[in-house]
């Protein structure tokens, strides 16, 4: 080898070391907490302590109730008018057994549709058939009943507008007495449904809605005729049109009058509320439930309770529910307070009075 190169040798020395630097990464230096700061750095379970992201969705016009009980009444009335007007004889009461039966089989099978109805949009099978086994009698009953009161109110009435000189069914007077007469249609059809509610405040929601549309309907029932030169296809819309009305008026009184009420804002149920008519109103996966919830496995049998003392209404939990995104066991609602129950969110509203 060259000894003699001219190439320098390399030389380090300890002042060198010392002087050298790291280039900056691009991480910012974590500052010290200040005094009093604590620094969280989280924890295993807070994932599970939150409630998992419910999207708001657009509730469903079958769902709403004055829409499905209108649906009810109108499926009733036709379904007896179609069974006993083959054996109608215009002119007649006594003939045929469908003059005799026609009003009384209305009313009850309008009962038994405002009856079902609510646990038919729920999807609880075994309520639907409870209710209506219990319907069923109770129209038959009110049926008879209630369509001697009309008659004689409807006598009554028609007394009151003739002394009055009207005498003709063309007159409006007459309508009005018919739609008075028939007030009580409505009347059955309420007591029927607010009795398979379980509820006195409903019963007589249902009483005043089911007045209000029955009168509407038999209002406009000689109209009707009118239009359609009388005959079977008047009686079918006639009928119809009383068991329409009466089912709407009972949803849109009941809605109306309501004070504390779950709407679903989340779920299969979404545009559905439930009106808290008692005391202790049960939610869960059993069909008997009060608010039954259906097709969620992490729903309990009896997964919460909504009570109500005077002006206090709380939730006690026996599954996990959260509100306002935090799981609670026992918590006293208030007005907007958002719940949620599995794939389930509800909005807790009430009316304020002064």
């Amino acid at each position: 080898m060259d000894t003699n190169s001219n190439e320098q040798t390399l030389k380090i020395t300890s002042d060198d070391l010392a002087n050298i630097s790291v280039p900056d990464a691009g991480l910012s230096p974590v500052a010290p907490p200040r005094a009093g700061q604590t620094t969280s750095y989280g924890t295993i379970t807070e994932a599970a302590d939150k409630a998992p992201a419910v999207e708001e969705q657009r509730g469903s016009l079958l769902l709403k109730g004055w829409f499905y009980l209108g649906a009810a009444g109108l499926l009733g009335a036709l379904f007896a008018w179609a069974i006993c007007e083959p054996f109608f004889i215009d002119g007649s009461t006594t003939q045929r057994w469908g003059n005799f039966w026609i009003i009384p089989a209305i009313v009850t099978f309008m009962c038994i549709g405002l009856g079902v109805a609510e646990s038919i949009v729920e999807r609880s099978v075994r309520k639907a058939l409870l209710r209506g086994l219990l319907a069923i009698p109770l129209g038959v009953i009110l049926g008879f009943i209630f369509n001697f009161l009309a008659n004689m109110i409807f006598n009554v009435a028609l007394g009151i507008v003739a002394a009055a000189g009207v005498q003709t069914y063309k007159n409006p007077a007459f309508w009005l007495a018919r739609g008075i007469g028939w007030a009580v249609f409505g009347v059955a059809g309420g007591i029927v449904y607010g009795i398979v509610g379980q509820s006195g405040k409903k019963t007589t929601y249902g009483i005043l809605g089911g007045a209000i549309g029955a009168a509407i309907g038999g209002t406009i029932f000689d109209p009707i005729a009118m239009l359609t030169k009388g005959g079977a296809a008047s009686r079918g819309i006639g009928f119809a049109l009383v068991g329409v009305a009466t089912g709407v008026a009972i949803g849109l009184v009941e809605s109306a009058l309501k004070d504390r009420w779950l709407y679903v804002t989340a779920g299969p149920l979404a545009g559905k509320q439930f009106i808290l008519y008692k005391a202790a109103t049960s939610i869960g996966s059993r069909q008997q439930s009060d608010i039954y919830l259906f097709k969620d496995t992490n729903i309990l049998p009896q997964h919460a309770i909504v009570a109500i003392s005077g002006s206090r209404v709380q939730l006690k939990a026996a599954g996990t529910v959260f509100i306002g995104g935090s799981p609670v066991q026992t918590r006293v609602l208030q007005d907007g307070d958002l719940i949620q129950i599995g794939r389930y969110a509800f909005r807790y509203k009430e009316r304020h009075r002064a």
